[in-house]
């Protein structure tokens, strides 16, 4: 099933949040990603409707496993991306916003490729 980029957002964004405080609820995405609370509860209805997210009865959202995939995959790149640019000497608030934006597009075939090449590198 394809994904939106938006989705991939609010996963990463529950997968760091739970790392940092735990517990996370609508108001803490909200919060960390600068929307609306309205915003943040369509968009959780979509995820739970697509068996991305649960929500349990205190409102706690937890990802479920197909959720953390998403997370997990979108998350590692994110970091990879973000501090490959850094170290090339890109400033960290447009590494920051550019691994934002590659995370999303690139194919695993291409992922893979690029963190064996640079691992090689390094190695």
């Amino acid at each position: 099933m394809e994904i939106h980029e938006s989705a991939e957002d609010y996963l990463e964004t529950i997968l760091v949040l739970t790392e940092k405080i735990g517990n996370v609820r609508s108001v803490d995405i909200s919060n960390e990603m600068g929307f609306k609370k309205s915003s943040v509860s369509v968009a959780m209805k979509n995820l739970r409707s697509t068996g991305h997210i649960v929500v349990d009865e205190n409102g706690y959202i937890k990802l479920t496993p197909t959720g953390k995939e998403v997370a997990d995959m979108i998350y590692e790149r994110h970091k990879f991306f973000s501090s490959w640019l850094i170290s090339l000497g890109v400033n960290k608030e447009t590494a920051l916003e550019d691994a934002c934006r590659i995370e999303h597009v690139i194919s695993k075939e291409s992922f893979s490729a690029m963190k064996e090449f640079l691992n090689s590198k390094n190695n």
